[in-house]
């Protein structure tokens, strides 16, 4: 028989129909590794369909697919690091990552820096330098710890070697490979995150495309080098995802009840928001007197375990945009917290 296969354009052979599955294992094989190098996902049945995504969406070529994705490996690492994230630590362990001294230091000195950026993009998308701050200093410690994977890595693992979220993982590695093609840089120079995250803000590559700000306005977008546009990027981010300007994040609150999970969301549920006065009548409420909560704002209670045992917090959809950076309490909190310390100091 006739073999064509879209690996292999403008290449043919006459086969036997016995001998087709054999020999086409062993060109494969051997075209992996004369031609394609180190690519460790060529016989990966998925590589096909991504190949194909690729062409058809995007108007690659076949040979574009194959010379980006020419040197790509797969890191059995990264695959370790997905099964335990850090925001699976409880509160007291995840904050003592981000809340000391060190990083409270380098936000005062990045604020001082770059405090006109920060003004600028509080002004105009209405995101408090604070959040801006604690989201840099929680994602690279404002720049000081980018990632050392090549996102090409990271990104081609998790496509091919992580079914719970290979659709989302394969639907980067193609932004990555197109934000490549649009910023005329070899796709292997990218290096970030062990999850494919980018630049001072840690965008993933469509987020870079979509919502990337060239806030210095010097005719291109970069996230990775330029902290100005990192700065109005997030700001664009956080604006895009909902932020409302001049409203409060949360309070620090307290419950008199017998059952806490009437008042908890739950992880995923925090945007299902409840009237404040229904959480005071289950028994959680400010912690400090002063605070007057309207009884119809529509907000959440959280639980949050210090060392010596629960705290609780109201908080407002400002919080749940927070958790769209990353969706873990103890992430928001934690950008909460160290943008106000920053800023009280």
């Amino acid at each position: 028989m006739l073999f064509k296969n879209p690996l292999f354009e403008n290449f043919s052979i006459s086969l036997p129909l016995k001998d087709y599955r054999h020999s086409l294992l062993a060109l494969m094989a051997g075209f992996a590794s004369t031609v394609a190098g180190a690519n460790d996902f060529l016989l990966d049945p998925a590589y096909a369909n991504f190949r194909q995504k690729m062409i058809n969406e995007y108007q690659f070529t076949g040979a574009e697919v194959d010379t980006a994705m020419n040197s790509a490996q797969r890191i059995d690492r990264i695959l370790s690091i997905m099964t335990k994230p850090g925001e699976s630590k409880e509160w007291y362990e995840y904050r003592s990552q981000f809340l000391v001294e060190s990083t409270i230091g380098r936000g005062v000195r990045f604020k001082q820096q770059y405090g006109d950026a920060l003004w600028r993009a509080e002004q105009q998308y209405g995101v408090p330098q604070s959040i801006i701050l604690g989201i840099l200093g929680v994602e690279t410690g404002y720049g000081q710890n980018k990632g050392s994977f090549r996102t090409l890595d990271a990104l081609s693992t998790l496509a091919f070697g992580y079914p719970r979220r290979a659709d989302y993982f394969t639907d980067e590695l193609a932004a990555l490979l197109v934000l490549a093609r649009e910023q005329h840089q070899p796709v292997e120079s990218y290096v970030g995150s062990y999850a494919g995250a980018l630049g001072y803000p840690q965008f993933m590559p469509s987020n870079i495309r979509k919502l990337g700000v060239d806030f210095n306005q010097d005719g291109r977008v970069d996230i990775i080098n330029d902290p100005v546009d990192a700065i109005g990027s997030i700001a664009h981010y956080m604006a895009t995802y909902g932020w409302q300007r001049n409203q409060p994040i949360g309070f620090r609150a307290t419950y008199r009840g017998f059952n806490d999970s009437q008042v908890v969301a739950p992880d995923g549920q925090l945007d299902k928001t409840r009237p404040a006065g229904e959480f005071a009548t289950l028994g959680l409420a400010p912690l400090n007197p002063a605070v007057k909560l309207d009884p119809l704002d529509m907000v959440n209670g959280i639980r949050l375990m210090e060392d010596f045992g629960p705290t609780y917090w109201i908080v407002y959809p400002n919080y749940i945009t927070i958790t769209r950076y990353n969706f873990s309490r103890n992430y928001a909190t934690a950008v909460w917290q160290l943008g106000e310390e920053i800023i009280n100091r």
